[in-house]
């Protein structure tokens, strides 16, 4: 059992979240989007080390072409494009009372159903960018059955409240590191599984480039494609200015197959490290930038975790 400061703790954080959800379902959504967006202003101000993280990510990316003052206006709409994103992912119950549709649109959905329609599974790639949970519900809202695969959270409580919400919407949760068998079965009954791998996490992964730099990326998507002939398939979800969002399915990454698996391996992760940035690179705003995305290089002692 947690320390006893340290559950009470987590018990007043859980409050607060229960508080703040309640209230944002109960505003308009242009009320809570733009109490969420001054919070995520007032964030970039007050939390230093998560905005010099941002910061300093961005000038990697982008201070080749932009001056310090650009890299901050980015980093700050950062921060209120991540709260408004938190603003609509609990608002999801009155997103999908009103249609999910009336908010969302699609853009090359035709790619996901031939992918699906082959029957072996669709590892749909998505990242930490955009509204993943309202991409999460709309493709489960519009007919294809669907998992993703998460972390839990740190507190149980918060991790049902989240997972009865994707259950609401029509997905259901994997958890990461605990539900292999799940997400292999998922796949062979040719579910489209969401997987998230823009986050250096403590998984099986190779070393690739991204946005010019090496990124510990996982294996995983590649390894399941290959063993179960599932598509690989890229594509993300972002905000428009009038605060609608646009799904778009990228090209099915076909990997390479050659005698040598090492090599592929890496080839193929690169396949996808590289449409992670494609995305990213047109809506920089939108990605969690704060992301120690970069903190294990060459020649550290990796530690795995999860599967």
């Amino acid at each position: 059992m947690a320390p006893l400061k340290k559950r009470v703790k987590n018990t007043l954080i859980y409050w607060l979240v229960i508080a703040v959800v309640g209230l944002l379902r109960a505003l308009p959504r242009k009320a809570a989007l733009g109490i969420m967006r001054g919070l995520g202003s007032l964030a970039f101000t007050v939390a230093g080390k998560e905005r010099e993280k941002t910061l300093r990510h961005l000038t990697w990316a982008y201070g080749h072409a932009s001056t310090p003052q650009e890299i901050k206006r980015m980093g700050r709409t950062v921060f209120k494009n991540l709260a408004a994103t938190a603003a609509d992912a609990v608002r999801l119950p009155k997103i999908l009372d009103a249609g999910i549709n009336n908010l969302v649109r699609c853009q090359g959905v035709e790619k996901l159903r031939a992918a699906h329609a082959r029957g072996k599974g669709v590892i749909v790639l998505t990242g930490h960018f955009g509204n993943w949970e309202l991409f999460g519900a709309w493709v489960a809202q519009n007919g294809f059955p669907t998992k993703v695969v998460g972390r839990s959270a740190y507190d149980p409580r918060l991790d049902r409240m989240i997972v009865s919400m994707r259950n609401r919407a029509g997905y259901t949760n994997i958890a990461r590191g605990k539900g292999t068998r799940e997400l292999l079965r998922a796949l062979r009954d040719n579910y489209c599984v969401g997987m998230l791998v823009d986050q250096d996490t403590k998984v099986e992964g190779v070393f690739v480039r991204f946005f010019g730099r090496p990124a510990h990326t996982a294996v995983g998507p590649v390894i399941l494609a290959a063993k179960l002939g599932a598509a690989l398939l890229p594509a993300f979800i972002h905000r428009e200015p009038d605060d609608t969002y646009v799904i778009e399915f990228d090209d099915e990454i076909i990997l390479e197959n050659s005698a040598d698996e090492a090599q592929d391996l890496v080839t193929n992760t690169q396949k996808i490290s590289d449409a992670y940035e494609k995305a990213i690179r047109r809506f920089p705003e939108q990605w969690v930038w704060m992301h120690e995305r970069w903190k294990k290089q060459p020649g550290d002692v990796i530690e795995q975790v999860d599967a």
